[in-house]
């Protein structure tokens, strides 16, 4: 099996983004195998999806042996992803099967990385509408609501086999609108290990029914396992909050490549989200300088925690 030097650091690059944040597998993995490599659709749907379900239990493992990870909302959201992605997997090889699949599959992706820039907007603002200082409780096996969780895990499941993207992104942001008091250490937990079934489900479909590359899938896994751990390592330790606005700028432009607008407009649109991240991230760095919590920002410690520990 031949290693691509390129792919492991771009495996690497998302690996510690999905141990981090518990989004992008897909969401940056597959527009990077199809925009940078010049991989087929389907294909790097296909490789993405295992990859993911190699890659994702070492994160998973980090936050299971933390304690941050609640065990009924995995139960319920697996019922609810597992047949699903499976039945994804499968519509897109016998739905899109035909030879406009490439380009049906590109704008389907490009519209859900669209949403899952939306939807990670949307994580942050209900976040900041929380509040950022009080961390929340772990919320409890008696708090899970059943059939609301099932179905968010049925609609991240169906997106997950069709595109591959969703598994982190898309279920982060509805389990964040179902439980708004869901610390965010348990919610990444919480998601990193339901969608080791979720995937996995996926996987085995597109074994059966897509086109996998072993080489692209061991390149990725060389550099996204190490990655992961690292990420999730952090993750279960505090906050995400310098990457997230890197990680939108990220599903905004793999969006707009995918969903191919005039090479002018695009041109001006990268460079319009290039600039408004930049500025973004340092306005959100000075802020934190003048209120003295930069390290809260980076790693996720609570001041109040370090002041009981002196």
């Amino acid at each position: 099996m031949d290693l691509n030097p390129a792919m492991i650091v771009a495996g690497a690059i998302v690996g510690f983004i999905v141990g981090l944040t518990g989004m992008g597998g897909g969401a940056l993995m597959t527009p990077v195998l199809v925009l940078v490599f010049n991989m087929d659709p389907a294909t790097a749907v296909s490789s993405d999806v295992i990859a993911s379900l190699i890659m994702k239990p070492f994160g998973g493992g980090v936050h299971v042996r933390r304690g941050t990870v609640n065990w009924r909302l995995v139960g319920w959201l697996s019922v609810g992803s597992v047949p699903m992605a499976f039945l994804g997997a499968y519509l897109i090889d016998s739905v899109f099967g035909g030879p406009e699949s490439a380009k049906i599959i590109k704008t389907m992706l490009g519209w859900v990385l669209l949403v899952a820039a939306g939807a990670i907007i949307a994580k942050m603002l209900l976040s900041a509408r929380r509040g950022i200082a009080p961390n929340a409780e772990p919320m409890g096996g008696a708090a899970v609501r059943p059939l609301p969780t099932m179905l968010i895990g049925a609609i991240g499941g169906l997106i997950v086999g069709l595109t591959s993207v969703g598994s982190g992104s898309l279920i982060i942001v509805m389990l964040l609108l179902l439980y708004p008091l869901l610390s965010a250490k348990e919610m990444i937990g919480s998601d990193l290990v339901q969608a080791i079934p979720l995937v996995g489900a996926a996987a085995i479909g597109h074994a059966i029914f897509g086109n996998p590359q072993v080489e692209v899938i061991g390149s990725v896994l060389v550099g996204a396992i190490p990655a992961i751990m690292i990420g999730a390592n952090f993750s279960s330790k505090g906050s995400d909050r310098y990457i997230k606005p890197a990680l939108i700028a990220v599903l905004l432009i793999s969006s707009l490549k995918l969903l191919e607008p005039n090479k002018g407009d695009f041109n001006l649109l990268v460079l319009a989200i290039a600039v408004a991240t930049a500025v973004g991230l340092v306005l959100m760095y000075a802020s934190d300088r003048r209120k003295g919590r930069l390290t809260e920002g980076l790693v996720g410690v609570d001041a109040s925690s370090l002041s009981e520990k002196r």
